[in-house]
């Protein structure tokens, strides 16, 4: 703000009032103007030079982006004012103050990209939520949506610049290169390219951190959240205009992947104690043995692992309540009408003898209960009463 006042109204004022005083003295008005203008001139340049030489930390680059954006804004006004032949030092000082400025700019994207590679916390996120470090960096991509202007002019240079990590190349090449041989980066402007590059870094690391979980389905799910917050991110800060639709695509469909992996790391074995391995659809044995201590064996082994499954999974978390939605569905459609149709084709021995409905501990209804208590963040008991069940 001091240095818009002084370019735009002190300055010219001082000028006129020289060119008023020293009329007709040409020189000497130009030579006054500068002696009474270059100290304070030097004083904000000094400033924003002392701002370029700090420390460079990612929590900085809006202020730079501030003074540099201001600075460009004014040039031309600085030029104007400042355009006799003894102020030449003046206008070049401004430029090379823009110039440094926009490489501080520059180097503190690197430094950030640095930081996000460098974040190496250990120590899980409870659940499977967002995790702090997706959090700061989306937070700080939607603050950059707000300097459009000044960073596509900065990063102009950086636009085609290939990624120097080889490990990241498999990532990115995923980002960066259509299958039709298209460049993906020629399609967004630099900043938007910049967006994308730091989502992969982030994405990668989130990666590594997935490992430390013990559940392999928890690290799905982990990811999946992760993944998801930074699309809806993007969509609600308005940066799908700069990352385009094609990327939104391609991280839904990583979202619904890493939702296919958890089912299929969480659910498979679940599901398998209801194949017919050991069964003729009628009920007939196979291998030898009883039926009914075949059934019994495999409903206990279901309701065990059921269980488990339902006070692990009740623990952990989908914030989003549309995702939860969809993936409690996704548990149902692949739980309950396989559970149903096993006790179906073994009615006849659960119907048999005395005691039969002892090996049903839950009725498809009460499994789809239960499975509503998934991914709040709490723990929910498992009901233990055996219920009644007859095949309509």
């Amino acid at each position: 703000m001091a240095v818009k006042v002084a370019v735009r109204v002190l300055y010219p004022s001082e000028k006129v009032l020289c060119n008023q005083v020293f009329n007709g003295l040409r020189q000497l008005a130009e030579s006054s103007f500068l002696e009474l203008s270059r100290g304070s001139v030097m004083q904000l340049m000094c400033f924003a030079e002392a701002i370029t030489i700090s420390r460079r930390c990612p929590e900085k680059l809006f202020k730079i982006l501030d003074m540099y954006e201001t600075l460009s804004d004014l040039l031309p006004a600085m030029h104007a004012v400042f355009s006799d032949e003894l102020c030449l030092f003046i206008r070049d000082e401004t430029r090379r103050t823009v110039m440094r400025l926009g490489e501080a700019a520059r180097a503190i994207f690197v430094e950030f990209e640095n930081a996000i590679q460098r974040e190496s916390s250990k120590i899980s996120v409870p659940g499977g939520a967002i995790h702090p470090l997706t959090r700061y960096v989306m937070n700080y991509i939607w603050l950059l949506y707000c300097y459009v202007g000044p960073l596509n002019r900065l990063l102009g240079e950086k636009k085609k610049e290939k990624p120097k990590l080889a490990e990241l190349e498999n990532q990115v090449s995923s980002y960066f290169h259509e299958d039709d041989g298209d460049n993906f980066a020629d399609k967004l402007s630099p900043l938007g390219v910049q967006i994308v590059w730091l989502t992969v870094l982030l994405e990668c690391n989130l990666d590594g951190k997935s490992k430390f979980y013990k559940e392999i389905a928890l690290g799905y799910l982990f990811l999946m959240n992760n993944v998801h917050y930074i699309v809806q991110k993007v969509k609600k800060c308005e940066l799908s205009s700069l990352v385009g639709k094609d990327w939104i695509e391609k991280q839904s469909n990583q979202v619904r992947q890493h939702a296919t992996n958890y089912l299929r790391a969480s659910w498979k074995k679940l599901l398998s104690f209801l194949q017919d391995e050991g069964f003729h659809v009628g009920g007939t044995f196979f291998s030898g043995g009883n039926s009914k201590n075949v059934l019994k064996d495999r409903l206990r082994c279901f309701n065990c692992l059921f269980e488990e499954l339902h006070r692990t999974q009740s623990t952990w978390i989908v914030p989003d309540a549309e995702l939860r939605e969809e993936l409690r569905i996704s548990i149902e459609e692949k739980v309950i009408p396989a559970y149903r149709s096993f006790l179906t084709r073994h009615q006849s021995i659960i119907n048999s003898g005395r005691g039969q409905h002892k090996y049903i501990k839950y009725t498809p209804e009460d499994l789809e209960r239960c499975l509503r208590d998934l991914f709040e963040g709490n723990s929910f008991p498992v009901g233990t009463r055996r219920m009644s069940f007859s095949v309509s």
